[in-house]
């Protein structure tokens, strides 16, 4: 009697477990008839944006044009199963294009095929660390860059994306490793001539449309300044008689599967690349999923999401993509258009890959100089001035190491730049456990509690007692800090002491440094007659001294839980 009900359980332990891990195919098995005109529409709609942009931001990262829209198409129809939200739209993103180019562009030579391989190893490098963090529940991870240093960041890649179109924009090309070195050759380039003013006027003319059109939702700035520049171009036969240049005819057919294999010597850029791909798409996808969940008043997992985002990577990897990440500016879109599902990322996928069977040629006509303003209009949004305003009020500090971060990135690139983001992360988190606040604590009058000294000069402090708070956990880094701060309160008291207790409220972790620190505090107090207390100090803190054997030494009478009550005893017992 207990098998068929054991086995429905089984079952729905199974729907359960599947449900979680292609959220995004629950969600079409639950579809309701009434979406399917809003998804069908944002998703046609949503196409228009997602070739242009495609192409250019594939461009922008020193690939062929068409492995844009493979690596829009590819992606779309992955994150319609496994990802968690409903709306948000992948593919190729412009805080992207600065990191691959840095890897692309120095190993391929030149070699468009090369590019291929590379931007598709870079993609299963991303794709795998996602998943793989994603199934470890590393979600939390993106949240250790504070947000002064991934402003830095960003403004850097803004820039270093601006700057690497602008030789587009003016349609020449130039020789430059690193954004300013770039930036000098460009100007000698227009210095000596070499300016073609019609596609600097094309590209021109692309930017202001894309730039004026930019907060109007009914009009696609990008499709109407895009096509714009393709008509102009082919009717007045730009290319041939002012050398202007264009992106020529799409391969025909759809991507196909193919291992992109690298050179020995290419594996340690690209996983370097890679890597940073990850963080800074997840860091991208996080914040844009939860602000699109908190607006459609949905819950996203976002560790699901980091799997979702990574199977998208690397199945873009096999079939001549690149690393891809969320759309600040096409979710949108695809949100206006009145997207409801994960279809219209479908249906804007399917509308890519029609185009690429039946008219390869429609596009054939369009300048690079356009496909440059549509990468330097996204460049532009990138930059984000009016909080940094805000933080240099608040705390200066942190605004210079945002700074810094943007110095880093526009001077040594995007890779580099990355790499000194995360090391001041390090170094920032380090310092604030490293030199935390302390205080020696007294009793002001008429204020209920035990407060810092210095903030309350007036203060009453008990005769002999020492009462101490420490702001951090107690780990290595901090641990000999900790034992001097509490041997120099000894020695600055007024009074000769008998006893220290330490407010440990704020401690919320041990270490063995730590724990052997205090041990060896512990025997310079007893040496001169001072017995050390715990106030306050939590169960798992506590369960922690037992595992180093520091709750047998002190024993259950020096660990109080409050600091009331650890004063009272003392005056019980001075």
């Amino acid at each position: 009697m207990g098998g068929p009900v054991a086995s429905a359980a089984h079952g729905n332990g199974l729907k359960v477990e599947w449900s979680r891990w292609t959220p995004g195919l629950s969600t079409l098995l639950r579809y309701e008839a009434a979406w399917l005109g809003h998804d069908v529409v944002a998703g046609l709609v949503l196409a228009t944006m997602l070739v242009p942009v495609g192409i250019a931001y594939a461009v922008a990262s020193g690939l062929p044009g068409i492995c844009g829209l493979y690596a829009t198409i590819v992606p779309l129809l992955v994150y319609a199963v496994l990802g968690p939200s409903r709306i948000l739209v992948l593919g190729p993103d412009s805080a992207l294009a600065a990191v691959i180019l840095g890897v692309v562009l120095p190993l391929s030579g030149g070699d468009p095929q090369r590019a291929v391989v590379l931007g598709g190893m870079m993609a299963l490098v991303s794709g795998t660390v996602l998943i793989l963090a994603g199934l470890g529940r590393l979600g939390f991870v993106t949240e250790l860059l504070s947000k002064p240093i991934r402003y830095g960041y960003m403004n850097g890649i803004a820039l270093t994306v601006l700057i690497s179109q602008l030789p587009k924009l003016f349609g020449f090309s130039v020789a430059g490793t690193g954004p300013l070195r770039e930036l000098w050759s460009i100007g000698g380039a227009i210095l000596a001539g070499r300016t073609n003013w019609v596609a600097f006027a094309i590209g021109l003319g692309t930017l202001a449309t894309i730039l004026l059109l930019r907060g109007n939702r009914r009009v696609p700035g990008i499709l109407v300044a895009v096509v714009g520049a393709t008509i102009l171009v082919g009717m007045l036969d730009l290319a041939e008689r002012y050398a202007v240049s264009i992106l020529g005819s799409l391969p025909e057919g759809l991507p196909r599967f193919a291992i992109p294999w690298i050179a020995f010597d290419d594996v340690v850029p690209v996983l370097i690349g890679g890597c940073a791909v990850a963080m800074v798409s997840f860091a991208d996808t996080s914040v844009l999923s939860r602000a699109y969940a908190a607006r459609t008043r949905t819950t996203v997992d976002p560790n699901q999401e980091m799997v979702g985002l990574g199977a998208a990577n690397f199945a873009t990897g096999f079939f001549q993509g690149f690393p891809i990440s969320s759309s600040s500016s096409r979710t949108p879109v695809a949100e206006a258009a009145g997207a409801r599902t994960q279809l219209t990322g479908i249906v804007g996928a399917l509308a890519i890959a029609l185009l690429l069977l039946v008219a390869p040629d429609l596009l054939r006509n369009l300048p690079t100089s356009a496909l440059a303003a549509v990468v330097i209009a996204s460049a532009i949004g990138l930059f984000d001035f009016t909080d940094l305003r805000r933080i240099y009020r608040i705390q200066r500090w942190e605004f210079w190491l945002s700074i810094a971060c943007f110095a880093g990135v526009a001077v040594f690139g995007a890779i580099p730049g990355i790499g000194l983001a995360i090391v001041i992360a390090v170094i920032e988190f380090l310092w604030d456990g490293w030199r935390p606040y302390y205080a020696i604590l007294g009793r002001p009058a008429g204020i209920e509690g035990y407060h810092d000294v210095t903030r309350y000069p007036e203060a009453r402090r008990i005769p002999g007692l020492v009462l101490f708070r420490w702001d951090a956990p107690l780990f290595f880094a901090n641990a000999e800090l900790f034992r001097e701060r509490i041997l120099a309160a000894v020695t600055d008291s007024p009074t000769p002491v008998r006893c220290v207790v330490v407010a440990a409220a704020p401690v919320t972790s041990v270490d063995v440094t730590a724990a052997d620190a205090l041990t060896e505090l512990d025997e310079a107090l007893l040496a001169q007659g001072i017995e050390l207390r715990f106030a306050e100090l939590k169960d798992p803190v506590k369960d922690k001294l037992r595992r180093f054997g520091l709750f047998d030494r002190f024993g259950e009478t020096r660990f109080f839980p409050t600091i009331d009550a650890a004063v009272s005893r003392y005056l019980e017992t001075k």
